[in-house]
């Protein structure tokens, strides 16, 4: 019998939270100083949705813009509601959803709150890791 790989086997569990009004300047400061390419952006209010802000956003929502750091707030950039997964999603369904999307990694949101982010990297490299245990 084949064991299943899920999502919450893949993840990691350290998760990047910012508000929505945090200047593009200092989200930029804790991405370098967290060594992340995403940060999600918390929910306004209780029925709200979170969102995600990826290095690739501030390149080409900012940066190539012309636009200050400074004066634009990560809401304004935002990709939102964000694309997210269950941690008991078998992986297999994990990377066909962000290999459709062209994504490289998610949030993983259980009953409403934000548990994880796995990305295409864990999924492959912890995948194998795993199986290889077996």
């Amino acid at each position: 019998m084949k064991s299943e790989v899920l999502v919450k086997d893949v993840m990691w569990g350290e998760v990047d939270i910012i508000d929505r009004k945090t200047t593009v300047q200092d989200a930029l400061n804790t991405m370098q100083y967290k060594k992340t390419k995403m940060l999600i952006v918390d929910k306004a209010h209780e029925h709200d949705e979170y969102g995600v802000v990826l290095i690739a956003d501030i390149a080409r929502k900012v940066i190539a813009q012309n636009k200050s750091l400074e004066r634009i707030n990560v809401y304004e950039i935002m990709n939102k509601p964000a694309i997210s997964v269950n941690s008991e999603m078998n992986i297999r369904y994990c990377a066909r959803l962000l290999t459709r999307f062209n994504l490289s990694r998610c949030p993983v949101i259980d009953e409403g709150k934000i548990v994880g982010v796995v990305s295409l990297t864990s999924i492959v490299f912890m995948n194998h890791a795993y199986r290889a245990k077996k």
